[in-house]
């Protein structure tokens, strides 16, 4: 004889939610333990007066496993926090020619990004003559692919004039890992971002050289009059 089958819907109901809560608790202890992670970990040091600093961002355990497979044990890495983001700091390199191959041999091999940053001999000087700001003046964007050479300016928005005048053209306001920096390029040649950044570092500037899909344009000119 046919007999119906009667479904429990409230026990359904349990069971759908133990199901789901079961599925999702795993990727909320990964999401915790990475963030965790990123909080115990030291922030970078930064390079050595005349150094060149590379910076790859490896923000998971399985990418900073990758990345120590792929380099020679002879150069010492260390991760830390830079920004927002999770690196593997490398340090040691006296030329940018160096610090480029190694980041270009990351990104074909493991397929990280690479930040590179350096510190010059001197810092730039410049008499602080106002205390004005570079801000918005339309609707903040972000730039398109490429690289983006950024300085960073102490809160000292004078300093624009000397860029400009390294750089040889306008200088721009942008925001980097929610800190405001110096636009000093934005170009889609690699070649000629990192003669632009060894000229400010040449300069005694503090620049860096970054994925410049992560930036965001505040400023398109930064107009300031001449000490």
């Amino acid at each position: 004889m046919y007999k119906p089958v009667v479904l429990q819907l409230p026990n359904l109901r349990n069971t759908l939610r133990s199901s789901l809560i079961l599925a999702i608790a795993p990727l909320i202890a990964g999401i915790n333990t990475a963030f965790a992670q990123q909080q115990n970990l030291p922030v970078c040091q930064p390079p050595n007066p005349g150094e060149y600093l590379l910076l790859i961002i490896s923000p998971s355990t399985n990418s900073q496993k990758q990345l120590r497979r792929a380099l020679p044990p002879e150069l010492k890495t260390t991760t830390c926090r830079y920004l927002n983001d999770t690196v593997t700091r490398i340090g040691g390199f006296k030329k940018i020619d160096d610090a480029n191959r190694w980041a270009r041999y990351v990104n074909s091999i493991v397929g990280l990004s690479a930040i590179i940053t350096t510190r010059p001999t001197a810092v730039a000087s410049t008499p602080t003559a106002n205390n004005q700001t570079p801000t918005a003046n339309y609707k903040p964007q972000r730039l398109g692919s490429g690289f983006a050479v950024l300085v960073d300016y102490f809160n000292r928005p004078e300093l624009a004039n000397q860029v400009k005048q390294v750089v040889g053209g306008d200088v721009g306001f942008v925001a980097y890992g929610q800190r405001p920096y110096l636009l000093a390029t934005y170009t889609t040649n690699q070649k000629d971002a990192y003669k632009i950044l060894q000229k400010l570092s040449e300069k005694g500037f503090f620049a860096v050289i970054v994925d410049s899909s992560k930036v965001m344009l505040l400023r398109s000119v930064v107009n300031l009059p001449s000490n």
